[in-house]
């Protein structure tokens, strides 16, 4: 930290005062008040003596102790009447339909299928590229894994490498919709 010309508060020391220090209380304190300056080993000094409470009365150390401190106030949502107000944001005014159109997307998105389950966007490009609809089960997905596996790899093509992004791209595929709760 820069002293700026600044010199350690503490009597008779002559070195750069680069470090802030809350000054002392006053009564009716509200705040850090006025601030002292203190060289490095003062400043030490002073964090090792320095006591938060002191020139408190034993209700006002009780009141900074409470647990729940400075959470006096009730929230909106846990009020007995808060469900009967408009939210803050409920005048909020988006002219290019930049928020309303990515919530709409996202909607689109996660579209379900025939049986109710969930199925994203990217759950459909999943089954693209594995040549299957959004119609397939668990089971179309386990067979037509093991026949994309079986096509694309190079052991069983003589050692032929030329299929291998599309080998990455099928395993990967599988391994995410085997885990998406549209094949739960």
């Amino acid at each position: 930290m820069e002293a700026k010309g600044r010199v350690c508060t503490q009597a008779g020391c002559n070195e750069p005062g680069e470090f802030r220090a809350p000054g002392e209380r006053r009564p009716g304190f509200d705040g850090p008040g006025d601030w002292r300056w203190l060289c490095l080993d003062h400043v030490r000094a002073f964090n090792q003596r320095y006591n938060f409470f002191n020139g408190m009365s034993p209700d006002e150390i009780e009141q900074e102790q409470r647990p729940f401190a400075g959470w006096d106030r009730e929230t909106r949502a846990f009020t007995a009447n808060g469900a009967d107000r408009p939210p803050p944001w409920a005048d909020f005014h988006d002219p290019l339909d930049a928020i309303g159109a990515r919530f709409r997307r996202k909607a689109e998105e996660m579209r379900q299928r025939d049986d109710g389950k969930p199925l994203s966007g990217e759950n459909r490009r999943d089954l693209k590229t594995m040549g299957l609809g959004p119609d397939a089960n668990r089971r179309d997905l386990r067979q037509r894994y093991a026949d994309l596996v079986r096509k694309y790899h190079p052991d069983r093509n003589g050692g032929d490498r030329t299929h291998e992004r599309a080998l990455q791209e099928v395993i990967a595929a599988y391994t995410r919709l085997k885990g998406a709760a549209a094949f739960a």
